[in-house]
């Protein structure tokens, strides 16, 4: 008897977690990324992982598979999941990777990075986002090292040098605290520009130690804030 409810309960907290709903609506949500041009299987296999709708407030739950931004508290946002496929995508992270994320936020994104078996480590300055991120990536099982500061500083310079870092938010510059953290052939990811639109930028360290910076296509993010930032 008490077998069988245990059973019921944890078939129940399954199902409220990450149900077949989910996982086909999650499905869908990687087919038509695919369709719009995110071609690298283990961003597809990761998205197709990871429960977003565990990243985002109730009230959006049965939204969290469009591809769509939505709100997360303190003026931040979680990602549609194009962007968060396409920032991906760009930096080709392989699993000896060490990897530097600035704006943790919701923790989607780290989620995503941790689950491709890079060695994340991820900084945000809003505690309460900082706190649920962490308690969210616990629940799934994922490995991150997870700051809280000011993410255009150096403070996670101990760590590094890092073979690949991702700007989540819109920045006026590349912060050269940042950009000197990467290890030689390493490629960081950032949008630049004003604080309604950014362009992103790939940014590749070269042997002699400048960067190699290729423009690419316009996003919208909310602003970096920090020391080297808004």
């Amino acid at each position: 008897m008490l077998k069988s409810v245990l059973i019921r309960i944890m078939i129940e907290l399954s199902i409220e977690i990450d149900s077949y709903k989910d996982k086909g609506a999650r499905r869908r949500l990687t087919e038509e990324l695919n369709q719009k041009g995110i071609v690298d299987k283990q961003v597809l296999s990761a998205l197709n992982t990871i429960p977003r709708h565990l990243f985002i407030h109730k009230d959006f739950r049965s939204h969290a598979y469009l591809d769509k931004a939505f709100p997360i508290g303190d003026g931040q946002t979680i990602s549609q999941p194009f962007t968060v496929a396409y920032q991906t995508q760009i930096l080709h992270i392989q699993k000896t990777d060490k990897v530097l994320e600035i704006g943790t936020g919701s923790g989607y994104q780290a989620a995503i990075i941790a689950e491709m078996g890079a060695q994340l480590t991820s900084i945000e300055r809003h505690k309460g986002l900082h706190e649920s991120a962490k308690k969210i990536l616990s629940q799934l099982g994922l490995d991150a090292r997870l700051l809280l500061g000011d993410g255009s500083s150096d403070i996670s310079k101990a760590f590094g040098p890092f073979d690949k870092i991702i700007v989540t938010a819109g920045a006026p510059k590349v912060p050269m605290s940042l950009a000197n953290q990467l290890a030689i052939g390493g490629t960081m990811v950032i949008p630049i520009g004003d604080e309604k639109e950014q362009l992103m930028h790939s940014l590749i360290k070269k042997p002699n130690g400048e960067f190699e910076v290729i423009p690419l296509t316009k996003f919208r993010f909310v602003p970096l804030i920090g020391e080297q930032a808004w």
